[in-house]
């Protein structure tokens, strides 16, 4: 242990993993610690045994739940947009090889009390319930503007600057109502709240661009994929990896203490009386908790049942957006579900998410829209966790934290935070060009 590396990196969530991967593949000598005995840290991925530890306090989940093994629930449940940047990344880094995804079934968004299929086409737009006749031909001209839209070629911009022109204003010229801008906002753009409709359009036609482009790549129902056997299938694919670049990998290091020398920069990193020496460190909030402030707090339900939600089409795999509007609340809350056919639970078994940035101290009662939606089920668990973001110039100490994970249950935030960090650390923006046919060998 008592070696130089130009990075250390303090836990094995999902976002240290990418980085510390991404950072090997750039031919940095990587060391990188977890005080935990297992991958993941906060996003880490349970069997039912270790769920109940950590909600019920004992080991002895009930038998007709069948065999804990087969049980893989992740804690920070999040699909992945087919061509989003998250697997952007992981082809970059050739981790894809390591993975099976298969496509999720369906993209859902909850609107005067009942869920709906996302329309995310002109054709889509026409056969939507969520419309009248008349708003449906609006919808579908906006759809057709946006997906002819091309950055590098004015002709498709029909006289408008979206660098200047806001979203409430492009909107506005197709006549769409506060329903339809709603949906297009939330669940077709992830945008997390209604700051977007004051900000130049671009940004959200370009998520919607995504999405659509997403959605045609898988023809499935949905534009998300998530790999086989969970989230928990991420950290530890980095780690292998990380080996083969010549990274080195240490899981249940107590303490990991960061040294800083005179200057206030980072020397180093003690476990157990040893001191690895570093130039810089790369970490979750819980490592350093002087560097970093509380900016929120997530409440969460997480759902076992034997059967799909309602009203979703049978969909084993399944994402419901809630937008805010439509709760009286001041953000979206989100529903994820996953079954049997991503093998994280035993046959005929649903595990079901729901998601949202907390407003009170009452998960149960907060979270009542969303588990209204899910049926019965055959166990219920809830939980609050605090939300952390970094305050310290790492320009002066070297020190590069991570955000803590929020409420969506899909990744693109996510990796906003981690191709951020990678240029802060590097000096460099990660290239992202690369060829997306790479991830879909394994659909079916």
């Amino acid at each position: 242990m008592d070696e130089e590396y130009d990075v250390i990196v303090l836990g094995t969530g999902l976002k240290e993993c990418i980085l510390s991967g991404l950072l090997s593949v750039d031919g940095l000598k990587v060391l990188h610690m977890d005080r935990n005995d297992y991958y993941g840290g906060e996003s880490a991925s349970l069997n039912l045994i270790q769920l109940w530890k950590r909600f019920r306090g004992n080991d002895k989940p009930p038998a007709h739940l069948g065999s804990s093994r087969d049980y893989n629930v992740d804690m920070v449940p999040k699909f992945m947009m087919a061509n989003g940047n998250l697997v952007r990344v992981l082809i970059h880094t050739d981790v894809t090889k390591y993975l099976y995804f298969k496509a999720v079934d369906g993209s859902y968004v909850f609107n005067k009390g009942k869920v709906h299929k996302v329309p995310a086409t002109d054709m889509e737009a026409l056969k939507s319930p969520l419309m009248g006749i008349f708003e449906k031909r609006r919808a579908r001209k906006f759809f057709i503007y946006v997906q002819n839209y091309e950055d590098n070629d004015p002709k498709t911009h029909e006289g408008m600057d979206l660098t200047r022109v806001t979203t409430r204003e492009l909107i506005a010229k197709y006549g769409l109502d506060d329903n339809t801008i709603d949906f297009i906002g939330h669940a077709l753009a992830l945008h997390r709240d209604d700051r977007y409709l004051h900000e130049p359009a671009l940004d959200t036609v370009k998520r919607m661009k995504l999405y659509s482009e997403s959605l045609a790549r898988f023809q499935g129902g949905s534009p998300y994929i998530y790999p086989l056997y969970g989230l928990g299938e991420l950290p530890q694919a980095f780690a292998r990896l990380s080996a083969v670049y010549g990274g080195t990998y240490m899981l249940n290091k107590p303490e990991c203490k960061v040294e800083f020398n005179e200057e206030g920069k980072v020397a180093g990193v003690t476990s157990e009386g040893e001191t690895a020496k570093c130039k810089k460190v790369v970490c979750d909030p819980s490592y350093l908790p002087n560097k970093v402030r509380k900016v929120g707090r997530v409440a969460r339900a997480i759902a076992i049942m034997s059967h799909p939600i309602p009203s979703t089409d049978e969909s084993h795999s399944v994402q419901v957006i809630l937008p805010q509007k439509q709760l009286g609340r001041r953000s979206d809350m989100y529903l994820f579900c996953c079954s049997y056919t991503h093998n994280v639970a035993p046959k005929g078994k649903f595990i079901a998410f729901v998601s949202t940035e907390a407003e009170t101290d009452h998960p149960e009662t907060e979270l009542k829209p969303g588990i209204d939606l899910l049926g019965p089920v055959d166990e219920i668990f809830f939980d609050i966790y605090d939300r952390y973001e970094p305050v310290n110039e790492p320009s002066l100490d070297n020190c590069f934290i991570s955000t803590s994970y929020d409420a969506t249950t899909h990744f693109e935030s996510t990796v906003t935070d981690v191709l951020n960090m990678y240029t802060m650390i590097t000096g460099k923006v990660l290239d992202l060009s690369v060829d997306l046919s790479a991830a879909s060998a394994a659909e079916e």
